[in-house]
This record gives C-alpha cells, sequence and structure tokens, in this order.
C-alpha cells in the first residue's frame, strides 16, 4: 500500500547558516514519500538559494522557487500550500517549516502513522527542544509541545524553556500548534480556506499559525502534541520562560519593533475574527485587565505600537468580512471552545 504524500515548505528568508542541518535532516528521513518546496522569499543575498541549488538540487523531490518579492511568512506558506496541493499529485499532508529546524530521523514517519489514526486531526506537532547552534549541540530545553491560550487570549508556546524531565511525555489534544513545523492535513486546510488563503495574507508575518489553529478548533477539527516525535528549534526570537508577567515583561526586550508591531497588530485582528461572543463574556475580567492595561503600558513603555492600532483599524473591515464567513461555516459552540482557554499551563507545579 503506498504511503500518504508529504509536502514540506521550506520558507527561506536571508538566513543560509540554517540550511545544511535543515535540508539534511529531512533527505535522511526514514520516510520516504516527500517532496520539498524551498522558497526563497527574496532574501537581500542569493548565497541560500546558491548553497540549496549546489548541495541538494540534484534531489529529484525538491523543487527551489525563488521569489522576486518578500510576500511575508503568510504569503509564501500559502504559496507553498498551493503548489502541494494544487498538484496533479497532491499532497496528503503539508509541513510548513523554518530552515533553523532539524528533524530526528524517524519524524515523519511517526506523525503521519498517527495522523492517519483519527482523520479529524487536523494539525500535530511533535516533541520539539531547543537546539544551540552556537554549541552545534541539542538541549533537553523546551521550543514547544504546542499553543496554549489563556483567558486573557494571550496564546504561547507551552512548556518553552522549561527543562524536560519527562513531564512532557503524555500525547495530548491541544489549542493549536505552533508555526516552527507544523504538519497540516489537506482536507482539514480545504475546509477552513477563506477567501483562497489557508493562512492568512494580511498578517503578512506572526500569529498566522495561531489564527489557523483557533479556525480549526471552530470548524470541529483536532490539533495534537505527539511526544513520540522529536525535532529541534533554533528559533531566532530565543527560547525562554514566558508564564509569569514578568517572564513576560522582561523577555520583550529581545523582540525587535517590527516583531512586536505585527505580533500586537496581528493577536487584534485575530481576536476580531475569531472569537466567539459566549466565551468573550465568560472571561471577560481577564479580557478586560489586559484591554484597559494595554494603554499605559504602550504609552509609557512601547509607544512606538500605537501605530499598530492604526494600522489593525484599517484592516478591521476586510477581517469582519473574514469572520463573517467563519460564523457561517463554523461547527463548535462557545461551550466547545471554552475548555481552551486556561489560567495557566499544566506543566507548571
Amino acid at each position: 500500500m503506498k504511503k500518504p504524500k508529504i509536502a514540506i515548505v521550506i520558507i527561506h528568508y536571508n538566513t543560509p547558516q540554517f540550511l545544511q542541518t535543515c535540508l539534511d535532516s529531512i533527505f535522511k528521513q526514514t520516510y520516504q514519500n516527500i517532496e520539498v518546496f524551498f522558497i526563497d522569499n527574496d532574501s537581500p543575498s542569493d548565497v541560500g538559494i546558491e548553497l540549496v541549488k549546489e548541495k541538494y538540487g540534484h534531489h529529484k523531490n525538491l523543487k527551489i522557487i525563488g521569489n522576486e518579492h518578500n510576500s511575508g511568512y503568510s504569503g509564501a506558506a500559502n504559496q507553498g500550500m498551493k503548489l502541494a496541493i494544487e498538484h496533479k499529485n497532491p499532497a496528503d499532508y503539508v509541513v510548513i517549516t523554518n530552515p533553523d529546524i532539524i528533524y530526528s530521523p524517524t519524524y515523519f514517519e511517526k506523525v503521519v502513522h498517527r495522523m492517519e489514526k483519527d482523520p479529524e486531526i487536523a494539525a500535530i506537532t511533535g516533541k520539539v527542544y531547543k537546539y544551540d547552534f552556537e554549541k552545534k549541540e541539542p538541549t533537553k530545553i523546551i521550543d514547544t509541545v504546542g499553543l496554549i491560550a489563556y483567558k486573557n487570549r494571550r496564546i504561547a508556546d507551552d512548556g518553552q524553556g522549561l527543562e524536560d524531565h519527562g513531564q512532557f511525555d503524555k500525547e495530548c489534544e491541544i489549542f493549536g500548534v505552533s508555526g516552527a513545523c507544523p504538519m497540516y492535513r489537506r482536507e482539514a486546510l480545504e475546509a477552513v480556506k477563506i477567501e483562497d488563503e489557508y493562512l492568512d495574507d494580511d498578517f503578512f508575518m506572526y500569529k498566522e499559525d495561531v489564527d489557523l489553529s483557533w479556525r480549526f478548533q471552530l470548524f470541529g477539527y483536532k490539533c495534537l502534541y505527539y511526544p513520540k516525535a522529536v525535532a529541534f528549534h533554533g528559533r531566532g526570537t530565543g527560547i525562554h520562560r514566558r508564564f509569569t508577567k514578568w517572564e513576560i515583561l522582561f523577555n520583550r526586550n529581545r523582540l525587535s519593533e517590527f516583531q512586536k508591531f505585527y505580533s500586537f497588530k496581528n493577536q487584534l485582528l485575530m481576536q476580531l475574527k475569531n472569537e466567539l461572543p459566549g466565551n468573550f463574556f465568560r472571561n471577560l475580567p481577564h479580557i478586560l485587565a489586559t484591554k484597559l492595561l494595554t494603554p499605559f503600558y504602550l504609552t509609557f513603555r512601547e509607544p512606538h505600537l500605537w501605530k499598530a492600532y492604526i494600522a489593525y483599524l484599517k484592516q478591521a473591515p476586510k477581517m469582519l468580512k473574514k469572520r463573517k464567513i467563519i460564523m457561517e461555516k463554523k461547527k463548535a459552540t462557545a461551550k466547545d471552545m471554552q475548555k481552551w482557554f486556561v489560567g495557566k499551563s499544566k506543566y507548571l507545579s
């Protein structure tokens, strides 16, 4: 019996130093029915795309694409998904991969095997550890075990910054899957597609993975954390604990204004698109506490982010049109969704 086909979309922008470890780990997989789409998103240098052509161009299952403009993470991901799905031999599963990801040799063998057992699983992630590229060695520090959604609507990578002592070994359903190395089911992507977009092109980058996960939940699909599959992630923004308010504030200094702008704007857009009134009112005290404090924080700590509010207001009418489509097609109720909005991570003792 023929194995399901996986399409792996690597989105590259100016990080050639990570490409060899990423591609080596893909081409050394025990799972064989894989097609790779390498998309260079108009990097300022041709070093990355030339390296891929020179070292890996002989692989018949590799397609190399050089974009003439930077369409952002979401734009390039949609481009790759369409290439994989609108194919005469379409992929059954699509993986979006950051170049600083390294997969263990059996990663795809394991996640496909698990996905095949349950057609309601739309997205899956394995256990993803931090990889120390400076020392060129893996660590036991967690990068992500899936996305966690808090009652105030902050959404983050669960487990990040914690050392693994076996507490992450249990498979479980999760709110969503991080965009670093998600695997998506083709049928689920097609079912939740909005206006010919899988990820929201208007986000450009940041939070588009969270937005898609939220939509999967609203449409009645599952997202799964599967710890038997292991990968490693360098993560340019760093891997740090972000569980308490002080940890969050302290580590915000590590982010650029560019990252903060898109993350803040897209968080607002995502909530506008996907929030159900029943959940909103149930968690209103937590949401209001954040909303009321935010203007003071921005004014005194990050005034540059006021322009993100302006950008949000400009994009809001378009988001409301997308919301209308989502609300007409959704299957989940507020009661179904409420279980995902929690007070704290279950991994904190």
